[in-house]
């Protein structure tokens, strides 16, 4: 085959400057769904549980490192921070913890594809520690990473073939609810506060086709930030509300309601011990 003249106008999907402006938006959009579709069919993934908490938390080694080579010459604020780092660690260790429980338990579930793959936005913090726990178990595990100008870049855990980097915000929250079969929320800042009650808020108008559960950890840190009571006292939301989500204080008791729940309401009546053991392939979800 000959090679079209110099003066051949470029395919339209070899054409960056096309590719790249206003009107090839829509083809990076879809390029967004279509591509991770491809992975986690290659990949085989059924479905996940989602982990969302801080991006600024380090595990318990890097907080205590921290305040030794701060010293004596810190100021009140650097103090501050790095006993506030201390005290969020914590969080960092239980993270890591519940998804290791989790996915430990998730792999002894007899199926050809994978259940409940521990998945997060990719960057440090809480997203490393559920990443962490995941991979110490042996499991794969998801991360959906956003290009942001701080603090989001891709933690050393997640699994290579599933390490996605999304450039839409509204892309990245169709991959974290679309195959969610639990959410976890850890403390966190803005974007945390965001996911949770954007689920919550899917949940109580029943726009979800399937139940997904909620489980929010720390009730020291989320009863200081929200008061749900008081959203009942103003007729804001229902009493039965707050049923929608569970508030738990160890990584085992969280582990516990989702495994519970998990094989409640997506693997039948048993609840998976040993390989041998026989359950559907096919999650199960609401009408």
């Amino acid at each position: 085959m000959s090679n079209p003249p110099e003066n051949s106008a470029p395919l339209a999907y070899e054409n960056p400057a096309f590719l790249n402006s206003p009107d090839g938006r829509i083809l990076r959009i879809m390029a967004e769904y279509q591509e991770p579709l491809a992975r986690f069919r290659h990949e085989q993934i059924q479905d996940t549980v989602v982990f969302f908490g801080s991006a600024r938390f380090v595990d318990l080694a890097a907080a205590n490192k921290a305040v030794e080579e701060l010293g004596q010459s810190a100021d009140e604020v650097g103090r501050k921070k790095a006993r506030a780092d201390i005290e969020m660690a914590r969080y960092y260790e239980d993270a890591r913890r519940m998804a290791f429980l989790l996915s430990q338990w998730a792999a002894l579930i007899p199926a050809r594809r994978r259940r409940f793959v521990v998945t997060t936005g990719g960057g440090p913090g809480i997203m490393e520690a559920a990443n962490r726990g995941a991979r110490e178990a042996g499991a794969k595990t998801i991360g959906l990473n956003i290009r942001l100008p701080f603090e989001q870049y891709p933690n050393p855990y997640i699994t290579p073939s599933l390490n996605f980097d999304f450039h839409y915000f509204f892309m990245r929250k169709f991959w974290f609810a679309y195959l969610a079969k639990a959410l976890v929320i850890f403390p966190g800042g803005f974007g945390t506060v965001d996911e949770l009650f954007e689920i919550l808020t899917l949940a109580q108008t029943q726009k979800l086709a399937k139940k997904i559960l909620v489980v929010i950890y720390g009730r020291q840190y989320w009863e200081r930030l929200i008061n749900f009571q008081i959203m009942i006292d103003a007729g804001a939301i229902s009493p039965a509300d707050v049923e929608l989500f569970k508030i738990v204080d160890s990584p085992e008791e969280g582990f516990e309601f989702l495994r519970d729940g998990l094989t409640k309401h997506h693997l039948g009546a048993e609840r998976p011990r040993h390989v041998a053991e026989v359950v559907p392939e096919i999650a199960k979800t609401n009408p």
